[in-house]
């Protein structure tokens, strides 16, 4: 590599740090991806133009198909459909470094570890954790695809021994990467990528919808370890800075998302809590009555209120109620009502999954506050709107020790003066957990669809 080809990929990869830094926050977002794909461009474009870059075809058919691919999804994606896309891509780039490592372990003499009779030690070690994390995140991915998408169930799927299995595919695996070392075998190869694959779909599919906030992130993780890993065979400094970059990034934001549910990264894969959401009714709730009110109702309470806090979750993203949310946070506001938006690190499916909706609404930065700065103004709020959230307003996980969610952070709504809960029915969250808050005195439950239900409430305002 040549002296300009080092200093455009020093240019690239600081523009990936730039990006990483803008997207940290919602005002400067923009400009992170700005810098993001200005990084890419040049990095993707200096390695064109590397002397040993040939196969010009293949390689510009391939761009312009992906490239194509990714247009038109990007044009047709909705908002809500963010995080089974951002699955679907990891699982891609986890495909992408199996297939580079295959290519790399069949041709050595063409990436420059060795021959086919006698590869590097150290190239083998790196391929094989290429493929092996690579093919754990195709498979991984490819579940929480299917688990957010809906085609898989929500739920938990766990069986006697699974933990044991999962630890046994696991010792097995790393076996076969020491023998592969030890022998350039391509069957122990194969069976590397085998394992890998079962490995990727064993410890997936115990980890329910609850969770699912943490295992978008920390297969994006996976994705960056297993670019880093291929960056040191294919002696391309940029795919290292890149993966270790991605996977730095994803390794912590998992942290994050466990904080945010007084969980641990372990407790969350060996055991996932969560599922679709129960099918609970009314009748089911015994002597407790929850108090039903209509959108006239929640309109004449929130019209005479001098301070509303908004806190919406994953309800409010499957009814698409973005965009009604903040006219009726407009037509709130012309009344004299300060309103505000409560934002739990876990709402959702994926890391600022309520950000970036309510961003794409059009939403004042300056109005939306995360959890640990607006949990002290509940108290001197006159009401907190729920809507299409659960779990992060159940007062459970500080009350009641025998619940699995006990201890997890969680918006103090119980204390506004008045509670609006916007939900389909009385059925519990994606833990599969009663919110004893719908039966509170000062609860009213807006039982209907999220969007339709906030439409009827501007009306009844205007």
């Amino acid at each position: 590599m040549g002296p300009l080809a080092a200093i455009a990929y020093l240019v690239a990869a600081v523009c990936f740090i730039l990006a990483l830094r803008g997207l940290s926050h919602p005002e400067s977002a923009r400009q992170g991806l700005t810098y993001g794909m200005a990084g890419m461009a040049l990095a993707v474009a200096t390695t064109l133009l590397l002397p040993q870059t040939g196969g010009y075809f293949i390689i510009l058919l391939g761009i312009g198909i992906g490239g194509s691919i990714g247009a038109a999804i990007a044009n047709k994606i909705e908002m809500t459909a963010l995080p089974q896309l951002m699955a679907a891509f990891h699982s891609l780039v986890g495909l992408a470094a199996v297939f580079v490592a295959a290519a790399a372990f069949s041709n050595p003499e063409a990436f420059g570890i060795g021959t086919s009779e006698d590869i590097h030690l150290t190239s083998l070690v790196e391929m094989s954790l290429g493929a092996a994390i690579g093919a754990v995140t195709f498979t991984g991915s490819l579940v929480a695809w299917g688990k957010l998408q809906g085609t898989i169930s929500g739920k938990p799927v766990v069986f006697p021994g699974q933990h044991k299995l999962n630890a046994l595919l696991g010792i097995v695996l790393l076996l076969f990467i020491l023998l592969l070392c030890a022998s350039e075998s391509g069957f122990f190869f194969l069976m590397i990528v085998l394992l890998a694959l079962a490995l990727g779909v064993l410890m997936i599919i115990p980890i329910g919808g609850a969770d699912m906030p943490v295992i978008v992130s920390m297969l994006n993780s996976y994705s960056g370890w297993a670019a880093a890993a291929l960056g040191f065979t294919l002696h391309n400094n940029l795919l290292i800075i890149i993966g270790a970059l991605v996977g730095a990034s994803g390794a912590i934001l998992s942290y994050i998302m466990c904080k945010g549910m007084n969980r641990s990264f372990i407790s969350v894969i060996l055991g996932g809590f969560g599922g679709e959401q129960a099918a609970n009714t009314e009748d089911e709730h015994g002597d407790r009555n929850a108090k039903i009110g209509a959108a006239e109702d929640a309109a004449y309470i929130m019209k005479n209120a001098s301070k509303v806090i908004i806190i919406p979750g994953y309800g409010m993203a499957v009814a698409q109620a973005q965009h009604a949310l903040r006219e009726m946070a407009d037509t709130l506001k012309r009344e004299g009502v300060e309103v505000t938006y409560a934002i739990h690190p876990v709402a959702g499916r994926m890391p600022g999954h309520m950000n970036v909706l309510l961003a794409e609404a059009n939403v004042p930065y300056d109005e939306v506050f995360e959890m640990e700065d607006i949990n002290r103004d509940f108290a001197q709020a006159d009401v907190a709107y729920v809507i299409g959230a659960n779990d992060i307003t159940n007062p459970a996980a500080k009350n009641d020790s025998s619940s699995p969610i006990y201890g997890m952070p969680i918006l103090d709504v119980e204390k506004a003066k008045t509670v609006l809960f916007v939900k389909r029915s009385l059925g519990s969250g994606y833990a599969g957990i009663d919110n004893p808050l719908f039966f509170e005195d000062q609860t009213m439950m807006l039982l209907g669809d999220a969007k339709k239900m906030t439409e009827d409430i501007i009306k009844a305002l205007e």
